[in-house]
């Protein structure tokens, strides 16, 4: 689609956006506003517990959505991972499960659900691709909230089989930008290094301390971009498969952490806690399947995207340092 049709495919069409909110939720939410969308129901945690099926069933009773963008999730990095993985599992099983199934039942023309790059098994070969995604278990940090993700592919193509449900499932590599989690008990691996990184240029530190041994490697998805693939498969895609969204660029995190140093204006030492975990070894996905299905390519070249996040962190402290779950 161009623009134009684009804007005419979402102009009237009601949309429910679960986790509307948050990073990703909210970046999308802003997008289709700037499309021309004007019936789209992005509602609070506060106002509609999804891990309830009672309050799901009334969320879309008051929606009554023609597509449904399922983003929420609890999430954290591997901190919290240690930390929760049991909170993990359970709410984000029991998030997608419920949004799904009411779909199902209320007959939803078309479902987007957003999965997740920690659903693959810890030693994938790189890049990964869709056909990998059963060929083991996932990195140990990673596996509940991974597990729990995965479940709802399975749901949607056993739906699709048994009732007819169009359900597309999507998995973006790791997201960064403007509105990312900054509290250090929630934050990823940039927005946790932007914050330890500035705090440490600003008090005049001469080390910052990194989890691990900076050998492991990771692809980052400016949130736009991510945004972007989600919109499109919204729009073209409706198959069965998985497909990955990505930046065809995979990085050392001892090399984000020096574009991140360097950008930041911090001149000391990094010392590396090889005591602390690593996480996946590797990470770099094939974005070839989203390409041929449906157009998706990543535009946001990755130091102008860091650049942007930095400069979001710096003039919005407290709202990036707030905690959410």
């Amino acid at each position: 689609m161009d623009a134009e049709e684009s804007r005419a495919f979402w102009r009237h069409r009601r949309v429910l956006v679960t986790g509307g909110t948050g990073f990703l939720g909210g970046a999308l939410v802003r997008r289709l506003t700037e499309l021309g969308a004007t019936d789209v129901v992005a509602p609070t945690s506060a106002a509609y517990d999804l891990r309830d099926p009672v309050q799901v069933a009334k969320l879309f009773a008051d929606a009554a959505p023609e597509l449904v963008l399922h983003l929420a999730a609890r999430v954290g990095g591997i901190g919290a991972n240690q930390e929760r993985p049991g909170d993990l599992y359970l709410d984000n099983l029991l998030m997608g499960t419920y949004v799904i199934d009411e779909a199902r039942r209320r007959e939803v023309p078309k479902t987007v659900v957003v999965g997740t790059i920690c659903s693959y098994p810890k030693m994938t070969p790189v890049p990964f691709s869709e056909t990998s995604l059963w060929q083991g278990y996932p990195e140990e940090t990673n596996a509940p909230y991974g597990i729990a993700k995965l479940a709802q592919l399975v749901q949607l193509q056993a739906n699709r089989a048994q009732f007819g449900q169009n359900g597309i499932y999507l998995m973006p590599t790791n997201l960064y930008g403007p509105g990312d989690k900054f509290h250090p008990a929630v934050s990823h691996v940039i927005p946790a290094l932007i914050r330890k990184a500035v705090l440490a240029a600003e008090s005049g530190a001469d080390h910052i301390e990194v989890w691990g041994t900076g050998a492991a490697s990771r692809e980052f998805l400016y949130v736009d971009d991510a945004v972007d693939g989600i919109l499109a498969a919204a729009e073209r895609y409706d198959g069965a498969d998985p497909v990955n969204l990505g930046a065809d660029s995979e990085l050392l995190i001892r090399d984000l952490v020096g574009i991140i140093v360097e950008l930041v204006g911090f001149d000391g030492d990094v010392r590396w806690d090889s005591t602390k975990p690593d996480g996946q070894p590797r990470r770099g996905v094939d974005g070839s399947r989203a390409q041929e299905l449906f157009g998706f390519v990543a535009a946001t070249p990755f130091e102008e995207g860091l650049a942007r996040t930095v400069e979001w962190y710096r003039a919005n402290r407290e709202e990036a340092e707030a905690r959410a779950v």
